[in-house]
């Protein structure tokens, strides 16, 4: 102890007196620069609390009483617009852009002006303000989608999305179910669509088109023969300009939105949210941001939204003029991002950096600390962080399952938190949201503040809520009123008591559709979309699809190759030629599916959850051949159909 005093005490030489005043300020430098850990609001190994009846609630939640709202004076969409507007100061709302310039912003007075304006030439057009008033919207995602929108919510009325990849026959379908009298178009090219059907008689409740882009007189004038009258958006404006009318807002209760759901058969469904569905499912959300120290997650907390070109080949270069914080996702682009970084790492040189500072940058995730400024984020990972604008904090990623090794990479490498959420439209969006903190995989968290969860056994494939699996139930204010006009079809989807069935089976992770899950012949079932989910992870492979019959003991599967990454692949093989010649190739087939086995068996897939044939085809599966809906998920019957002779040629030609 004496000559630890000695030592500290004695005289040093100046050059060591400096060295060690420069460490010492270097170590007190990167302590106050050292980044501070996301750190779970809640004891991750209780993220949910089990309630009567054998249902769970978040454990962020202080009591069984769920969230109808977050805000004090935000119940309703048309209060949120108006929160947002004093919580931004009157700062920017809604951003576009022309190509090659900077990004144009209405403010959220322009907004709010805009709507009540566009809102009260509805009501001079003989609207009524009253949720019994449906409202068309028949566009792209763009700032008139929002204006449209929130003129509708100024006076009570109820917003009905339209959009091309339903097809002509679910328009005509929608137009109808809902009484649809106006409807708002952002290209002359829809119009058309809608007075195609006017001009057949198919349509008499359609009396008005209001187009956002401009468009001939033509087209005005062959609306006016059937009795429609067309009308710019600006022309519909100023009458609501020269004729204003005191906002009608709307009660919690009050329905805002339609969404008629693409159904894989049949006609689409209605669903009816009300306001306070989606501001509930909004409060459950916001509860989540908080703590993530993101406030400016929606319109009532004062956010600036940009809206893409509606080019999706200039998506990189909008990201990257915006720089967004918030970046909402699906599995597939993931997978795309994943695949090119991997790619791109050709050389044994780069592999060993890439594998060396993701295994490093998970070392630090898995301490909580998220962040895109280390020496390993300038070395390796800035490209692909800047390709989305460099700045995203917070990525959410639903709509599909995503592979736990690819979320687990990209949590790594892109230097923000991405969260997994699960939902669907009957329960306004999500349900469920993974938990900031829990950087684990393989689940998409615990239920939101604003609903319950249970599971219901589901006898005949042996699902059991005693087992911790189950058809997923949901309950709470953010569950829709109902299908419109349906009321059998409501009946099917909620319960006596209230309850949601999703139709979706799992734990706390979703394995698949219930209705897509099929026996094979040995009695084992089979979750398809779990296992096209680990085959799309293929460089080779666009497009997958999984099928099985009750009477076969093996499953099959139809493969579209990546018409970008399938040169590449097919050079090793020392095979060339064009994409359909590659595809013809018996060794190209042959490398597939193997490729598609390795990849089973490294994600744990059971042998008769495997593939044992291949059928390659050229043309991708698609809104427009019939084969996926417009939320791109697979049309399973209509691909049984059209590919039956290549299913049943397979299961012919092998040895089961």
């Amino acid at each position: 102890m004496i000559w630890i005093l000695q030592v500290l005490f004695s005289p040093l030489p100046t050059p060591a007196l400096f060295t060690l005043i420069a460490f010492g300020a270097l170590t007190f430098l990167w302590v106050l620069s050292r980044p501070k850990p996301v750190l779970p609001p809640v004891d991750l190994n209780k993220q949910s609390v089990g309630i009567e009846g054998g249902a769970r609630r978040a454990a962020l939640l202080t009591d069984n009483n769920l969230l109808s709202y977050y805000f004090e004076d935000t119940k309703t969409l048309y209060e949120a617009f108006q929160r947002g507007l004093h919580a931004s100061g009157n700062g920017n709302c809604l951003g576009y852009r022309k190509p090659n310039q900077p990004y144009q912003w209405l403010t959220y007075k322009q907004v709010l002006d805009r709507a009540q304006h566009l809102g009260s030439g509805l009501l001079q057009k003989g609207c009524k303000p009253s949720p019994d008033q449906f409202i068309g919207i028949f566009a792209q995602n763009r700032p008139e989608w929002i204006i449209s929108e929130y003129a509708c919510y100024t006076y009570s009325m109820v917003a009905v999305p339209l959009y091309d990849t339903l097809g002509p026959d679910a328009i005509l379908y929608i137009v109808n179910k809902a009484d649809i009298g106006i409807v708002i178009c952002d290209k002359p090219d829809k119009a058309q669509i809608l007075l195609e059907n006017c001009e057949q008689g198919k349509t008499p409740c359609l009396k008005t088109i209001i187009l956002m882009d401009l468009f001939d007189k033509e087209l005005k004038d062959r609306g006016a023969k059937v009795g429609v009258e067309i009308l710019a958006l600006q022309e519909a404006e100023e009458l609501g300009r020269n004729n204003i009318r005191k906002p009608v807002p709307p009660n919690p209760e009050d329905l805002c939105i339609v969404c008629f759901t693409s159904g894989t058969t049949g006609n689409p469904k209605g669903a009816m949210l009300t306001h306070e569905n989606v501001v509930a499912n909004a409060a459950g959300y916001v509860t989540i941001m908080k703590m993530t120290l993101l406030w400016t997650v929606i319109y009532s907390c004062g956010a600036k939204v940009g809206f893409f070109q509606g080019d999706i080949k200039l998506l990189t270069d909008d990201m990257k003029t915006l720089k967004p914080t918030i970046f909402p996702v699906v599995p597939r682009l993931l997978n795309r991002i994943y695949d090119r970084i991997q790619s791109g790492a050709n050389t044994p040189v780069k592999k060993f950096l890439l594998n060396f500072a993701t295994t490093m940058k998970m070392i630090e995730v898995k301490q909580g600390v998220i962040r895109n400024d280390s020496l390993l984020d300038k070395l390796v990972f800035k490209k692909v962080q800047e390709t989305m604008g460099g700045r995203v904090r917070i990525m959410v990623t639903g709509a599909a399952p995503i592979s736990p090794s690819v979320l687990k990479f990209l949590r790594s490498a892109l230097g923000c938190q991405v969260f997994e959420a699960y939902g669907q439209t009957e329960c306004s969006a999500g349900c469920t949201f993974s938990m900031p903190g829990d950087w684990t995989t393989g689940h998409v968290g615990p239920p939101l503040a604003c609903n319950i969860i249970k599971l219901d056994d589901v006898e005949e494939m042996n699902y059991f809520s005693s087992n911790n699996e189950g058809e997923v139930c949901i309950k709470g204010p953010n569950v829709f009123k109902g299908y419109l006009k349906d009321p059998e079809k409501t009946a099917e989807a909620i319960d006596k008591d209230g309850w949601l069935h999703t139709g979706d089976n799992g734990t706390l992770k979703i394995i698949d559709r219930k209705k897509n899950i099929f026996k094979l012949a040995q009695g084992e079932y089979i979750a398809p979309e779990k296992i096209e989910n680990v085959y799309i992870r293929s460089v080779a492979v666009a497009q997958v699809f999984v099928h099985g019959e009750s009477l076969r003991s093996c499953l099959i599967g139809i493969v579209v190759p990546d018409a970008e990454t399938l040169p590449e692949f097919a050079a090793k093989l020392g095979v060339k030629g064009s994409y359909e010649d590659i595809c013809k190739n018996p060794a190209v087939k042959k490398a597939i599916l193997e490729d598609l086995v390795r990849l089973g068996k490294a994600a744990g897939l059971k042998s008769f959850e495997q593939v044992k044939d291949l059928y390659i085809h050229t043309e991708l599966f698609s809104v427009e051949n019939g084969l996926l809906t417009p939320t791109l998920k697979a049309k399973r019957a209509e691909l049984v159909k059209v590919f039956q002779k290549q299913i049943e040629a397979l299961y012919s030609s092998m040895q089961e």
